[in-house]
Formats: structure tokens, C-alpha cells, sequence
């Protein structure tokens, strides 16, 4: 047996949810780019799920679904309430989202009826938990979510305590759609290999969050944002990004494993940062985004993934760099759910081999004589 690093090009499983073929990324068939510029994520989250678009009447009921199960337990709000209020927002969302299982009878019920339900409900209550972490940060109370909004539209309705413009709410749900599902990456395989043990879905998605947490996963766009927080102006981006590149630093938001001529995905956020800029009529974060791409391009020939133009679309929208993980949480926990009920239809529990590198013919030795 031979150890490969990272199991880069092993293939670990098979799946009917998500494909990325010849750098072009598709949900149960269909390319990103249609999606993105058509579908709402609630139609992308059913997709995931069902295996197929939904339709007027599904749509509908599951609106309805999502709306009715939004709201989390106040006994989850108080326990978010004693968090230390230094702990990083995915520390609490993992342990929060853990919390929610204790509160629902159904929680350790496998029946497929029953997961589907939960999935829905995970996919409902996330963004309940990140608007009431981000206000209870600030010491403010949580708003209960309100009947009848999107998910995009409910979250910026919580998280600021006004509705939003529909604008930024539709930035928001085309960010969602992105981000709902990337094959079997590291968070999605996390939640695989935890259900794999018939653990129930709660556990699935907790791991994922847990493996989403780590800066090579779901903090990236956050440590773009730090970087341009850092530059501070245009006229100092070459200057910054020259620097970095001397001292063989990295440079987070460029580049991707699966993707060797860019990431499909980066086109749409680019353009809504472009958007949003011009309806702020301040488009200095895209226009250094824009400059900083040129840059990498040129020397490096490596091209953005999604994590970089994120990052100036979410803070355009008003959303504090803390927030970017969570709500890349939002979006993917419809893949991971959709994913963890895949695993269950033909489960065989996940458990690799390692390649040992120890030592060999070791003989015990008495401890007075050692």
C-alpha cells in the first residue's frame, strides 16, 4: 500500500449531486452558470435534495417548510447568550448546531422520511443561528426570522433588524447558490464519513462545520478580506502584493485543486461585487480585487476561486468578515445534507488504510529497565 498525500485523485465514492468535469461544475446536471443566473437557492437546495428542479407546487411547500421551521429553541438562544464572547462565530456555530439535536424528538429517527425532514429543517434554522450570534455579539437581542421571506431575505432581515433592499438580497441568494455544493470536498466528506457510522445527521453536519472551520477550507474568503483591510487603497496594492510575492508568502483566494483554468464559480461573484460597488457608489474593494487578480495572473498564472470576490461582496453587503464562514455554512449545508442522505441509501462505512512509516520489531522493555 501507497500513502497518497491528501488522497489528491482518489476516488473515494460515487455520487449523482454534484460533478466537476474539464473545470466545469454542475449540480445534478446542470452547469453552475445556469443556475446562478436563473435559479433561487431554494430551487437549488430542492434540486440537491430531489434530484430534480421543483415544481410551482413543490416550491411552494417547501417555502412553507423552510418558513415554519426557522425559528430555533430558546433554550439554544440562552446557551448561544453564556458563549465567552471572544469564541470565533464557527465555534459557535459548531456547537450550536450540535445543541439543536437535543431539542428535536426526531433527531436519532434514520427513517429516510424523517432525514429529509431534518435536512430541511438544518437548512432553515442555520441561518436563524448565524443572524442570533452575530447580534448577540454585539449585545443585542436575536430577531426572530419572519413568515414568508427567502432564506437570503430572512438572514439580512435578522442579522440587521430592517428588510433589506432586494438588491442585496439578491446578491446574497446568487452567493447561496454558488456555494451550496463542491463534490466531495473536505467538509462534505467529513459529514460522509461521520454518517457512514449510522450516526444521524445532526452529528453529519456538525463535522462538516467543523472541517469547514480550518483556513484552507471556508476561512479563505475571510483572510481575503483581511488582506485588503491591509492595502488599504489601490495605490498600494502592487507594492503589497510585489512584497508578498518576494517573500514567498501565500496569497489565499487564488488557485484551486479540481480547477486548473479558474474557478467557474468567481465570475458571478465578480461581477455582483462590481454591482454593488457602483450602487454604493464606491468601487474601491473591486477595483483592488480586480488589480490584485491581474497581478497573480500575470506572475504566478494562477487565477481566483471563489473565496476571493466573496469576500468584497459580502462586506459591500454589510456583512462583518467574522460572518463570511457562517454563511458559507448556510449555503453548503443543503450539499452536505443532500450528500450525508446519499450516503445512507448504500452506506458502507468509510474507513481507509494508512501507510505505516514507524518503526518495526520493537520488543517491551520492563520500565525499571529503560
Amino acid at each position: 500500500m501507497t500513502a497518497t498525500k491528501g488522497l489528491e485523485g482518489i476516488v473515494a465514492t460515487t455520487s449523482s449531486i454534484s460533478s466537476i468535469v474539464d473545470g466545469v461544475l454542475t449540480y445534478r446536471g446542470y452547469n453552475i452558470d445556469d443556475l446562478a443566473e436563473n435559479a433561487t437557492f431554494e430551487e437549488t437546495a430542492y434540486l440537491l435534495w430531489f434530484g430534480a428542479l421543483p415544481t410551482a407546487p413543490e416550491l411552494q411547500a417547501l417555502k412553507r417548510d423552510l418558513s415554519r421551521f426557522a425559528a430555533i429553541p430558546e433554550e439554544v438562544i440562552a446557551q448561544m447568550k453564556l458563549y465567552p464572547k471572544d469564541t470565533s462565530t464557527m465555534a459557535a456555530l459548531r456547537t450550536a448546531v450540535s445543541s439543536l439535536a437535543l431539542y428535536d424528538d426526531a433527531a436519532d429517527d434514520m427513517s429516510r422520511e424523517a432525514n429529509e425532514i431534518k435536512a430541511v429543517k438544518l437548512q432553515a434554522q442555520l441561518p436563524t443561528v448565524v443572524a442570533a450570534l452575530a447580534r448577540i455579539r454585539k449585545g443585542l437581542e436575536p430577531v426572530a426570522p419572519k413568515e414568508g421571506l427567502s432564506i437570503a431575505e430572512n438572514f439580512l432581515y435578522m442579522l440587521w433588524g430592517q428588510q433589506p433592499d432586494m438588491v442585496s438580497v439578491k446578491a446574497l441568494d446568487t452567493a447561496l447558490v454558488l456555494h451550496a455544493d463542491h463534490e466531495l470536498n473536505a467538509s462534505t466528506f467529513a459529514g460522509r464519513v461521520t454518517v457512514a457510522t449510522l450516526s444521524d445527521i445532526y452529528s453529519g453536519v456538525t463535522s462538516a462545520i467543523g472541517a469547514l472551520k480550518g483556513p484552507l477550507h471556508g476561512g479563505a474568503n475571510e483572510a481575503v478580506m483581511r488582506m485588503l483591510e491591509n492595502i488599504g487603497d489601490l495605490e498600494e496594492v502592487e507594492p503589497f502584493i510585489q512584497g508578498k510575492l518576494e517573500r514567498r508568502e501565500k496569497i489565499m483566494g487564488f488557485g484551486h485543486r479540481v480547477y486548473k483554468n479558474g474557478d467557474p464559480r468567481a465570475k458571478h461573484l465578480m461581477r455582483m461585487s462590481h454591482e454593488l460597488g457602483v450602487m454604493k457608489n464606491d468601487t474601491t474593494l473591486y477595483d483592488m480585487s480586480v488589480k490584485i487578480e491581474e497581478l497573480i495572473t500575470k506572475q504566478k498564472g494562477l487565477k481566483p476561486n471563489v473565496d476571493f470576490y466573496s469576500a468584497s461582496v459580502y462586506t459591500q453587503l454589510g456583512i462583518e468578515r467574522e460572518l463570511f464562514t457562517p454563511i458559507f455554512a448556510i449555503s453548503r449545508v443543503s450539499g452536505w445534507t443532500a450528500h450525508i442522505l446519499e450516503q445512507y441509501v448504500d452506506n458502507r462505512i468509510i474507513r481507509p488504510r494508512a501507510e505505516y512509516t514507524g518503526l518495526s520489531e520493537q520488543k517491551y522493555v520492563p520500565v525499571d529497565e529503560r
